[in-house]
């Protein structure tokens, strides 16, 4: 999806008759899944039998007209269905294959299967999620899926660029377990520094104090006191200018040395007024916070708003589908790119055939006749 939003034509090849499992997942928009159409923008759908001889001449005939194949079967299921990377290359050479599993072309979990949950248990992510004296918690959104997907499209990028310079392609071995684990920082660092392994704050931070969830009048705001610049904007904001050089509070390692001190003193003084109240003092004194907003509050805010990342298109049976658009903009260039929805199963099917790999519509009817191909009509 990355790659499609910023321009690939991306042809995306599912199995017949149910297609993408996250098809099935509910909610529905007209039959249409909300999952599948988060995250399926700007595709196009050739359902195939991939298991049959016709199946496999199509899928090899587009590898030999693309760029990029991207799979993530268990390791060997390419080989087996006739796709390996030895085939793809004899039409191809140039060809790039980014191979996503769940741990890798080898190693000894190499064959196990894997989603998002089990990659965020193994990765030590569940360790540090969720309330210091509460259970390892997953996070909220798929990290585990979505780093596959980010580290993906920044390596087939980088794949392309090596291509460019020497003609060369590229083999790209991306397990999810890595993905996550390199999006540890320095949470990892902490471990590989002192030997320990982390464990879980909450909504705070382990190495930066203030910072985290605070409860004020009414509701919770955040503050994000990161550098010391804010942590003294946040002293004069709160009418404390004298916390700035007591001994305890002065540097960061200070403060977080004396943390146990320091956050119940914050908790006294943000519970003495409101968000609101406090929304304007901090918003004046230019001290990082912020409200807790629901998915609702947060798509429809005003600074999501002037960003335009809420647009629209049209799907045949959903009807106008809201969509969270790229947050990749470039200044002055591509404002007015087109966004397609997601497809329905196989609706590209016959174009793809034709216009991509030259096929005549007799043929193509043949193909869907025997169960090759399904397009939506069937």
């Amino acid at each position: 999806m990355i790659l499609a939003d910023l321009g690939a034509e991306v042809w995306k090849v599912e199995e017949l008759k149910r297609g993408d499992q996250t098809r099935s997942i509910p909610p529905y928009v007209n039959g249409e899944s909300h999952y599948y159409l988060a995250i399926n923008r700007n595709k196009s759908s050739l359902a195939l039998d991939l298991k049959s001889d016709e199946g496999r001449e199509v899928a090899l005939g587009l590898a030999a007209k693309a760029d990029i194949v991207l799979e993530n079967f268990r390791p060997g299921v390419m080989d087996r269905l006739g796709l390996g990377r030895e085939r793809l290359r004899q039409d191809n050479p140039g060809l790039i294959i980014c191979s996503i599993t769940g741990f890798g072309q080898s190693g000894p979990m190499s064959d196990k299967p894997s989603f998002d949950l089990v990659t965020q248990a193994m990765s030590g992510v569940m360790s540090i999620n969720g309330e210091p004296d509460g259970p390892p918690t997953k996070l909220g959104i798929p990290m585990g899926d979505v780093g596959g997907g980010l580290w993906g499209a920044i390596a087939v990028l980088s794949a392309l660029q090596h291509r460019n310079a020497t003609g060369e392609g590229l083999d790209i071995d991306l397990s999810l377990l890595d993905g996550l684990i390199g999006l540890l920082g320095y949470l990892g660092q902490i471990h590989i520094v002192t030997g320990e392994s982390p464990g879980r704050v909450g909504s705070s931070h382990h190495s930066i104090v203030p910072y985290g969830r605070y409860p004020v009048k009414g509701g919770y705001i955040v503050l994000a006191l990161h550098v010391g610049n804010f942590w003294r904007n946040f002293c004069r904001a709160v009418g404390r200018p004298e916390l700035i050089e007591q001994p305890e509070f002065r540097t960061t390692a200070d403060r977080h040395a004396n943390r146990d001190i320091l956050e119940p003193l914050v908790i006294k003084i943000l519970s003495a007024k409101t968000m609101e109240e406090w929304h304007e003092i901090f918003d004046s004194g230019d001290v990082p916070h912020a409200p807790v907003y629901s998915v609702g509050e947060a798509l429809h805010q005003p600074a999501v708003a002037a960003r335009n990342l809420l647009r629209t298109a049209d799907h045949p049976t959903a009807g106008p589908v809201g969509i969270v658009d790229t947050p990749i903009k470039f200044l002055d260039r591509f404002t007015d790119a087109p966004v397609r929805a997601a497809p329905r199963l196989g609706e590209q099917s016959r174009d793809i055939l034709q216009n991509i790999l030259g096929y005549a519509p007799e043929r193509i009817d043949a193909l869907r006749d025997a169960g090759v191909i399904e397009t939506p009509e069937d």
